[in-house]
């Protein structure tokens, strides 16, 4: 990646990561066999998923507390294609950010570790209503502490 997604934030702990290993499936091909470029959003969500599993600040955690992330912000870079049966990798990278907002970067990579895909999204916080949330809430504030605490047991 020419630019990082996410400028880094001074004394800000490195970022969580979790790899999630998938293959192509054939429903996710077209007709020449290269993984369809609408499918790259459930990859994504793969990784976001057991990122946030991992590590307690998964989707159930957030809405036992009250919060809601929507996606606010997706956007993809497609470097080389994936194809049908082929094995590949997503890294999901949780960034620190101070604002109520969650900011996490991907990379896809092929059997060869070759990097194919780059991707970030960014989701804020709404409550139970729908309403934004623009000061990190208890919960997270809990969560960035551990974080920067080196207290968050990745399981």
């Amino acid at each position: 990646m020419a630019k990082p997604y996410f400028k880094p934030v001074p004394g800000a702990p490195a970022p969580l990561r979790i790899t999630v290993q998938r293959t192509v499936r054939f429903e996710e091909v077209d007709p020449l066999g290269v993984a369809w470029h609408g499918r790259y959003a459930s990859y994504l969500e793969d990784a976001r998923v057991a990122l946030g599993d991992t590590y307690g600040f998964g989707y159930l955690d957030l809405r036992d507390n009250g919060i809601i992330t929507p996606i606010k912000q997706l956007h993809i870079d497609y470097l080389k294609p994936l194809r049908y049966a082929e094995p590949f990798t997503i890294e999901a990278l949780l960034h620190w950010t101070e604002a109520a907002r969650i900011n996490i970067e991907y990379i896809l990579r092929n059997q060869r570790a070759e990097v194919t895909t780059t991707a970030y999204s960014v989701q804020m916080l709404v409550d139970t209503e729908g309403e934004l949330i623009i000061v990190q809430p208890e919960f997270c504030r809990g969560f960035f502490t551990r974080w920067k605490e080196g207290k968050l047991d990745n399981a």
